[in-house]
């Protein structure tokens, strides 16, 4: 059974997903190596929930492709896949945006310790909301 927090990086995914559809659709990539690469992004989404840790590699190589194959929607990658997945992800992300990472994985893991809800997308929000006050 997947977390919350796995479900909410799932359901970021599927999201990019659509948003690599919709260029495919849009002839804006050719087109069979495109087909290729959802295939492997498709496995990714069948493989993630079953055994996560296993995925982290596939996840990694999927995600920085998508950002060194697919430059015009980079801007569009949740910046929380690039923290999930880690590894080579994290070399497009700033040292300010790594530590606000750090931080909620740090928040996310002592509320686990006690056992209590985390909502990571709520925390971070209100994270992002304290640093421009």
């Amino acid at each position: 059974m997947a977390t919350p927090h796995l479900h909410y990086h799932l359901q970021l995914l599927n999201h990019l997903r659509t948003i690599l559809v919709a260029l495919g659709e849009a002839e804006q990539v050719p087109e069979e190596s495109h087909a290729l690469f959802l295939e492997r992004f498709d496995e990714l989404l069948t493989l993630l929930p079953q055994d996560p840790l296993q995925s982290q590699y596939l996840g990694q190589d999927l995600i920085c492709q998508v950002i060194t194959r697919y430059p015009q929607i980079a801007h569009l990658v949740p910046r929380d896949l690039l923290w999930f997945f880690a590894g080579d992800c994290l070399h497009f992300m700033p040292d300010e945006e790594l530590d606000l990472y750090q931080q909620l994985e740090e928040a996310r893991y002592e509320a686990e310790q006690q056992g209590a809800p985390f909502d990571w997308s709520a925390e971070k929000q209100q994270r992002l909301q304290a640093r421009t006050e």
